[in-house]
């Protein structure tokens, strides 16, 4: 068994529930040196990916219906909203590892590591949104963070910036403005969730600067200014305050970038 390979059968994988515990048994079988790496190797495409349910329907992000969270649907749309990123999360994590050769072992055991804790976010997520009479595909959903993963397939550099620096990094200045709309409606369990996430996705962000600032390193190449110009070469969402500056600090921004 081969890490890369496993990585791209589990991102095949349909079913929510079996790629959630696929991901954790290979983190598990690697960890235990059980599974092989081939940094170099070709691997090919030869199945769909990445592997989606039949629900949720995917629509554009403005068809995506907002709920009020001071009611039960709301607080569960809202829930959705955020398993539904979860998942893609699993999804990108997994692809930076069967889809880029040639990078050092710690890379590849980085990115399992995202996929790990993003699935472990998912499942916390879709348990609690079980408890509230609901279940993952119940709501619309859109496709906005794989969308970005397809313009970056040939670019590590640019999956590097703006996937984990750009999307997922919004979610760092994000979270605590949901985490404190569901405690005050009374969802504490939500919101202890939230703050896991938050806490893990501070690692994972920091993992996607490192090897953004590596390979700039090793390119020769200005991070500041080439984070400007894959943004617009992208199309990539601006960004919008309130930014969450110590938790971006944390995750490895430097004054200049959060400037």
């Amino acid at each position: 068994m081969e890490l890369r390979q496993c990585a791209l059968d589990c991102l095949a994988i349909q079913s929510p529930a079996e790629k959630v515990q696929a991901v954790s048994a290979l983190q598990e079988q690697y960890s235990n040196q059980k599974i092989l790496l081939s940094s170099n190797s070709e691997i090919p495409l030869n199945q769909a990916i990445p592997g989606l349910p039949n629900k949720p329907e995917l629509v554009s992000p403005r068809e995506v219906k907002h709920r009020a969270m001071n009611t039960d649907q709301g607080r569960a749309a809202m829930i959705h909203a955020l398993a539904h990123i979860e998942f893609n999360a699993i999804n990108l994590g997994l692809d930076a590892i069967w889809r880029f050769a040639d990078m050092p072992k710690d890379y590849y055991g980085d990115w399992l590591k995202v996929a790990a804790e993003e699935a472990y976010h998912f499942s916390l997520l879709n348990a609690h949104l079980n408890k509230m009479g609901y279940q993952y595909g119940d709501f619309n959903a859109h496709a906005s963070l794989w969308e970005m993963a397809e313009k970056t397939t040939d670019d590590l550099l640019a999956r590097m910036a703006l996937v984990p620096r750009t999307l997922e990094a919004r979610g760092l200045d994000a979270t605590p403005g949901v985490r404190n709309k569901l405690s005050q409606v009374g969802d504490t369990k939500a919101a202890e969730i939230l703050d896991i996430i938050l806490r893990d996705e501070i690692g994972h962000v920091a993992i996607g600067n490192h090897w953004f600032h590596r390979l700039c390193q090793q390119q020769g190449l200005d991070p500041l200014a080439h984070d400007r110009l894959l943004q617009e070469r992208h199309r990539a969402p601006r960004l919008k305050p309130p930014f969450n500056l110590s938790a971006r600090q944390s995750a490895g921004f430097s004054p200049q970038e959060m400037s």
